[in-house]
């Protein structure tokens, strides 16, 4: 146990700004893409189109396990450990945020549903590999050193997101054309929240960005997803307070600090509200 969640950065596996890595039976060490590491975060996107095999994971308390044609996706910051991982074949590919675009980026960092892995036809499997396979040949130093080369390189890579893009969006019920005033807001909210929760703890900040009152901001964001504004401001800090409660040893009084409160006792009472169990008690039934 340390007083740090370990985060990983993708200049550990690659050189370059992403990384693909095909993943089959004949590959050495294939385990090492989910499970060498621990519990930990990774700095950057992991996307993974899994063929056939057997993959359990833990991502922010939730265990997750899927077989077969499936695909997921792992945002910076989540906190993840492989459990499983047997006879997998399929794609996975890391890469650093700023290299993702931003019609990708805001399928998952602005969704107001959880990310969850999904299970596809085999017709999409076909398309993502195909797409991976092509992309992973052409991922050479050669390539690379040319501009026509890297524009190759980048088409493909952009090809094999959207096809995740897509695929989850079609997924996500909140995703619709020509969407709604108060889910524009609601999304924008959401994505402020994640960012500025240690420092912005009042919905009225956050109004006061999008030059909205608080009242409305409220309004449309239990309109959209069913729950206040305040909520979502507390899930943020909750989840952050939980990892650092069940995998470091820093204090309550430390990771109230870390969070933003100055008053770790306000803290404590507002986690024990929240949960119905005080910190330490979350820490003690989830150190394992």
């Amino acid at each position: 146990m340390k007083h740090t969640i370990p985060t990983y950065d993708l200049s550990e596996i690659s050189t370059h700004r992403f990384h693909v890595k095909k993943m089959d039976q004949h590959t050495e060490h294939k385990e090492e893409v989910l499970m060498d590491k621990g519990i930990h975060r990774d700095s950057h996107y992991i996307f993974t189109c899994m063929e056939s095999g057997h993959v359990k994971m833990m991502v922010d308390f939730n265990v997750m396990e899927v077989q077969d044609s499936t695909v997921f996706c792992l945002l910076p910051g989540q906190v993840h450990q492989g459990l499983l991982m047997k006879d997998v074949n399929g794609w996975f590919i890391a890469i650093k945020s700023d290299m993702v675009p931003d019609a990708v980026r805001s399928v998952f960092e602005e969704s107001l549903e959880e990310i969850k892995p999904l299970t596809i036809d085999k017709n999409w499997v076909e398309k993502i590999s195909n797409a991976a396979s092509m992309l992973h040949a052409s991922y050479t130093d050669e390539m690379l050193s040319s501009k026509e080369g890297s524009l190759v390189i980048q088409s493909l890579l952009h090809a094999v997101l959207g096809m995740f893009a897509f695929i989850y969006s079609k997924e996500s019920s909140s995703q619709t054309v020509g969407e709604s005033r108060s889910l524009q807001l609601a999304r924008a909210f959401r994505i402020m929240a994640r960012q500025n929760y240690k420092t912005m703890k009042s919905p009225s900040e956050y109004a006061e960005m999008l030059a909205i009152s608080r009242g409305y901001l409220t309004e449309v964001t239990r309109e959209v997803t069913g729950k206040p504004a305040q909520h979502w401001i507390h899930q943020e800090i909750l989840i952050e307070a939980k990892r650092l409660l069940a995998f470091t040893h820093l204090t309550v009084k430390e990771i109230a600090y870390e969070l933003g409160y100055s008053d770790h006792t306000y803290f404590t009472r507002l986690f024990s509200k929240l949960e119905d169990q005080s910190p330490s008690e979350f820490r003690n039934l989830n150190r394992k």
